[in-house]
């Protein structure tokens, strides 16, 4: 994100080193930026029944489901910033390497928690009703340090590949369908430039659709303007795959005026470290989608969390699941 992208403004109490450093402590230490419990990370499949791993698994990196509780994170940020325990965020940090401080900030809400299932519970549904169906790697879908890679924690983030290409193999997995842009773009751009042998194929489930052409069991005969994400559309050339199966199941889309490899970012990849800059940013992506529509879809949860927070209700966002199931699912 360039500097003009939002207005200046003053930088975090907390500093951001503090941050980078908790959030890097926690994925080396325990795996994730903020470490879930089996229930949180994998529940949603366990009600599914998923066969465990196979040649070709489901993917999620844990994105959606980390999101509530990195918004929660957020939240409780934002409350010490404004207090005299920013000044002891170094202190935080150092007791954070000992005992996982995320734990005791705060846990979302059961309906966000419930939000995040869902949309992955219709991403499985839609892949099922093309007659695609992968199996999933339980406790072993590891999160892919998506985010310490944006701060530029590359030897972190390679240990981290390292342990989730072990997971693979020992599963014999050969093929991996992903959920989300950052995942897509670690798994399929970033680990093999960083580690050698990280060959396993990597598609993201909107093209594995794509590819299928699916007929649409029902029309929905609705308006929405896309919001395209930034990782999708310059880095991974997903672009027209969510817009052709959306145009298939009978969704109008008007475009926006930044759409496409040209698309306006949510403000994501700043909201930890520069929460106005980034909520700025999302302000201004809300209103270039609002004049165009009064629903958006999104197909990142980052961007999800983002646009919502900004558009307080102004603006109606749905992730692109929740069309694909209703028009691709019995």
């Amino acid at each position: 994100m360039s500097p003009s992208t939002a207005p200046a403004t003053t930088a975090p109490a907390i500093p951001p080193g503090d941050v980078v450093g908790m959030l890097t402590d926690n994925l080396r230490l325990r795996g994730s930026v903020v470490p879930l419990g089996r229930a949180a990370s994998s529940g949603w499949a366990r009600a599914l029944d998923l066969p465990r791993g196979g040649p070709q698994v489901l993917y999620t990196g844990q994105m959606y489901q980390l999101m509530p509780y990195l918004e929660t994170l957020s939240q409780a940020r934002a409350k010490i910033a404004d207090s005299p325990l920013a000044r002891m965020s170094g202190l935080g940090r150092r007791i954070n390497r000992f005992v996982n401080v995320t734990a005791f900030l705060g846990r979302p809400s059961r309906t966000e928690r419930d939000r995040v299932d869902r949309i992955l519970t219709d991403i499985t549904a839609v892949l099922r009703a093309a007659g695609v169906t992968p199996g999933y790697l339980y406790e072993d879908d590891l999160y892919t340090g998506a985010l310490v890679y944006d701060y530029g924690e590359d030897e972190v983030v390679r240990t981290q590949g390292l342990r989730i290409l072990t997971n693979l193999r020992a599963a014999g997995v050969e093929e991996i369908i992903t959920v989300d842009p950052h995942t897509t773009h670690m798994m399929r751009s970033v680990f093999p430039s960083m580690i050698h042998g990280f060959d396993v194929r990597v598609r993201n489930y909107l093209d594995v659709l794509a590819e299928s052409a699916p007929p649409a069991r029902r029309t929905l005969d609705e308006t929405a303007v896309i919001h395209d994400s930034c990782l999708f559309a310059r880095a991974e050339n997903v672009i027209e795959a969510p817009r052709e199966l959306l145009r298939g199941s009978g969704v109008n889309l008007p475009e926006a005026d930044r759409s496409g490899s040209l698309t306006w970012c949510c403000g994501g990849p700043a909201e930890s470290l520069y929460p106005e800059r980034a909520a700025a940013n999302a302000r201004i992506r809300v209103e270039q989608l609002r004049e165009v529509a009064g629903t958006a879809v999104t197909m990142c949860p980052v961007c999800l969390i983002n646009l919502s927070k900004a558009a307080d209700g102004g603006l109606h966002l749905e992730d692109v699941s929740h069309y694909l199931r209703r028009a691709y699912d019995d």
